[in-house]
């Protein structure tokens, strides 16, 4: 259950709209549920139509009676005294009654102080129904006594009383709010949007775009030129002393108001995340050079899930530790800054790899990244020089260049990704971040879909070469000698076939299969994993490419007489795959 509080100044106005067709027609039957003193109380909804006019100038000036007298007491006008609450009930909950209704408005009122139980001084008030899935309460904020209510705080406690509401109508839960999401678009932007044929609002759409540039770019000047390259406008808010920009607003191409000018949005209307403090914040821990090309070009997904890895390590310890070590010791603690400043990376991350992930996965990873945006907001100032490996790992897949086509590298980064993001819903979940628990949680269907997109084909063609029935037995006999408490568990893995293919390559290159399985086991522990098999093959597959990575760079150098890097170039102004996520015809 859901109610958004608001204020306004037109009684008669906003009297209008609810007992009104609707914007679209969608008002059906609008009629009184429950007031102040319903005996008498006019209903416009119920009366026949040649007196609607009528009732509605009545019901207005009879809710702003005490409003008047106030202010011909005082001699001065009593500002925003209308207030809104509609509360609506969550998708998939069943319909109230009228009565249930009721009860629900006389509660609200109740613990937002409008109208408390037993005051008969309170504010007058009326709920109107005129949908099966929702009501709307309102009331003139002046009590009978001539005071102003104590309402302060008002939508804090209607949300906390929903939550009590919900389980005395045995409604469906929802998570608490905290004060970290962004605001949702109003009915006028969503018809707007509607009428002129775009799936989102222009608050939706900018939100997206500006996401997507700021995980793309390395500081606060090419975060500006790549939003005008790809046509939004930006005004800045300019300091009238100092001439620093203290602030921005952004509009979308075509989205003007009545009077033809452009609509804008403030960044940190979009998202707290977006603010011009907060960007700076991440922007001063950026790497400052652009990717360069190396004597061997790196594999720069190898490269993410190696970063990725070290995050688990760092960020998520407890997650970490091998099953062999665990002694039940504490692990250090990690400062909750930092955690978070490795989510909101972490966000980043998924965000720039669905950008150049194989084709057939990028939607899904889209839908991982906006859904996962929510978690990477809390009440927790994110310590962002923490996460600034991550966060240039992230950057470094917009130069990718073609690298992970065949889907190998990509898969074992999605791997790791879902593990990390699992820690993070867990993270969350401890601390009693609802709101973000649940934007995890929503995050990782989509990106295991992902994962499994890119995973199969890769895993289905080193099924296809599997060896020998006594080479593969001779590779299981090293499972059981290297991993005795998960061997059973590994071999009836439908991936052991894939793992087993896998072994053989490494043992061909050099690596002896106990001390792979052994190194490979060590990296983090398998309890939590459904598929160990597969869990294994990504990190024995990046160990082995790496070793090969290495073995290369270094046998270049000797034939070549060439240092293991060369300097850098200058970055383009605007990455390979930016203008893919800001691209203004690029949808989900």
């Amino acid at each position: 259950m859901v109610p958004d509080v608001s204020t306004g100044s037109r009684t008669r106005g906003l009297l209008s709209y609810l007992f009104g067709p609707g914007q679209r027609d969608e008002h059906t039957d609008p009629h009184i549920v429950a007031a102040f003193a319903m005996p008498g109380l006019p209903d416009p909804g119920r009366a026949p139509l040649d007196q609607h006019h009528q009732l509605l100038d009545e019901l207005a000036d009879y809710l702003d009676q005490p409003v008047r007298a106030r202010e011909t007491r005082t001699g001065k006008s009593v500002p925003q005294h209308v207030w809104h609450c509609p509360v609506r009930t969550a998708p998939g909950d069943r319909y109230l009654t009228d009565a249930e209704w009721a009860e629900v408005a006389r509660r609200i009122v109740h613990a937002t102080g409008i109208a408390p139980d037993g005051d008969d001084n309170g504010c007058r008030w009326i709920a109107v129904r005129h949908a099966d899935d929702h009501i709307h309460i309102m009331a003139t904020s002046v009590r009978e006594d001539g005071r102003r209510p104590r309402n302060k705080g008002d939508g804090r406690r209607a949300q906390a009383e929903c939550r009590e509401i919900e389980k005395h109508l045995g409604l469906r839960r929802l998570n608490p709010g905290d004060g970290t999401a962004s605001a949702m678009p109003t009915s006028a932007e969503q018809a707007k949007a509607q009428r002129a044929g775009h799936p989102l609002t222009a608050k939706e759409w900018l939100h997206e775009q500006a996401q997507a540039v700021a995980a793309a770019v390395r500081d606060e000047q090419e975060y500006f030129s790549t939003l005008t390259a790809v046509g939004i406008q930006v005004r800045y808010r300019i300091g009238p002393e100092s001439g620093d920009v203290l602030g921005y607003s952004l509009a979308r191409p075509g989205d003007t108001n009545a009077n033809g000018e452009p609509v804008y949005f403030g960044g940190s209307k979009l998202a707290p995340d977006l603010s011009i403090n907060r960007l700076r914040e991440r922007f001063a821990h950026q790497q400052p050079t652009a990717p360069g090309r190396a004597a061997v070009e790196p594999d720069r997904w190898r490269q993410a899930d190696t970063v990725l890895r070290e995050t688990v390590r760092f960020a998520f310890p407890d997650r970490h530790r091998a099953d062999e070590d665990d002694d039940g010791e504490p692990e250090a603690l990690v400062s909750e800054g930092a955690v978070q400043a490795q989510a909101a990376a972490f966000g980043e991350l998924v965000r720039t790899a669905s950008l150049t992930a194989p084709a057939h996965a990028r939607a899904e990873l889209r839908a991982a990244a906006t859904a996962f945006n929510r978690a990477t907001r809390s009440r927790i100032r994110a310590e962002h020089q923490q996460a600034a490996a991550l966060r240039s790992a992230a950057k470094e897949l917009l130069y990718t260049a073609g690298s992970g086509k065949d889907g190998e590298a990509a898969a074992a980064l999605l791997s790791t990704a879902v593990f990390v993001l699992i820690a993070i819903a867990h993270w969350h979940q401890g601390r009693g971040h609802q709101q973000q628990a649940a934007a995890a949680q929503q995050a990782l269907v989509h990106l295991r879909t992902a994962y499994r997109q890119t995973a199969d084909p890769v895993l289905a063609d080193l099924t296809r070469r599997t060896p020998t029935p006594a080479t593969t037995d001779r590779l299981a006999a090293h499972v059981h000698a290297a991993v005795p408490g998960h061997a059973e568990r590994i071999l009836a893995d439908p991936a052991w076939p894939a793992l087993a293919t896998a072994l053989a390559q490494a043992e061909t290159s050099g690596q002896p299969p106990h001390h792979a399985l052994t190194e490979a086991t060590g990296q983090r522990e398998l309890t939590t994993a459904d598929r160990p098999a597969e869990v294994l093959l990504w990190r024995l597959r990046n160990t082995t490419a790496n070793r090969l990575d290495q073995r290369a760079r270094v046998a270049r150098t000797r034939t070549a007489g060439l240092p293991a890097t060369t300097p850098p170039p200058t970055a383009p102004a605007v990455p390979a795959g930016t203008r893919a996520a800001t691209d203004p015809t690029h949808r989900r």
